[in-house]
């Protein structure tokens, strides 16, 4: 009896022991775990995190319809009392290839400012352009100082027989089939403004055909 009693406290104590070992090992994984997670949601954050401030950046992002482009930067010397000053001079053509464009000039000490105060005055300077299809209603020379510019309507697929200023000018106006001659000076801006001299010069078949009283059919035909 007493073996049999002995035997039943020895297994007693074998079993408090492993429900104790039990425990302690199921504690120690739910550290182990706490732990982990604990690590892991720093990271997971930290990724979250950019890849919100990244795709909050590309929204953010408006999308203008006007179009710059920088035709001519030049340097400029002035004398002045005590030396001479140095700025530069930029040439931007501001256009929405929907018919309206404009040409701006403006100067500054450095290249960047230039460009931005020669866009304010290209939108300052904007003119509507009367387009017939893809070109213009009619041919006609513009004249700006010593340039002088040919305009010529073209048929379709001819595209923008140009270059230089005036192609950039007739390309930001939304012109896709024209014909044009530099007649004059060679300079970039005097080629430019002759250009947009021109285009002010267009006259709408609209505003011909109610002068001559008739409708658009009759006109054309």
């Amino acid at each position: 009896m007493e073996n049999n009693e002995e035997l039943n406290v020895t297994e007693t104590a074998a079993e408090e022991v492993k429900s104790e070992s039990a425990e302690v090992e199921a504690t120690v994984s739910e550290t182990v775990e706490d732990t982990v997670v604990t690590e892991e949601k720093p990271a997971r954050g930290r990724k979250g995190r950019g890849r919100k401030q990244k795709i909050e950046t590309t929204e953010e992002k408006p999308q203008s319809e006007w179009t710059e482009r920088v035709v001519q930067i030049s340097r400029v010397t002035k004398v002045v009392k005590g030396g001479k000053k140095l700025s530069f001079r930029a040439i931007v053509i501001v256009g929405n290839q929907k018919g309206q464009v404009g040409i701006g000039c403006a100067k500054a000490s450095e290249v960047i400012i230039a460009i931005q105060k020669a866009i304010a005055d290209g939108r300052k300077n904007v003119i509507t352009v009367p387009i017939f299809k893809t070109t213009i209603p009619h041919p006609i020379t513009g004249k700006s100082g010593a340039g002088a510019v040919m305009l010529r309507p073209a048929s379709e697929g001819t595209g923008i027989i140009a270059g230089g200023a005036v192609r950039s000018v007739l390309e930001l106006a939304g012109i896709e089939n024209i014909l044009s001659k530099s007649l004059g000076s060679k300079s970039p801006l005097n080629a430019a403004n002759a250009t947009i001299e021109a285009l002010k010069a267009l006259t709408p078949f609209n505003d011909v055909a109610k002068k001559r009283g008739l409708t658009m059919a009759e006109l054309l035909n």
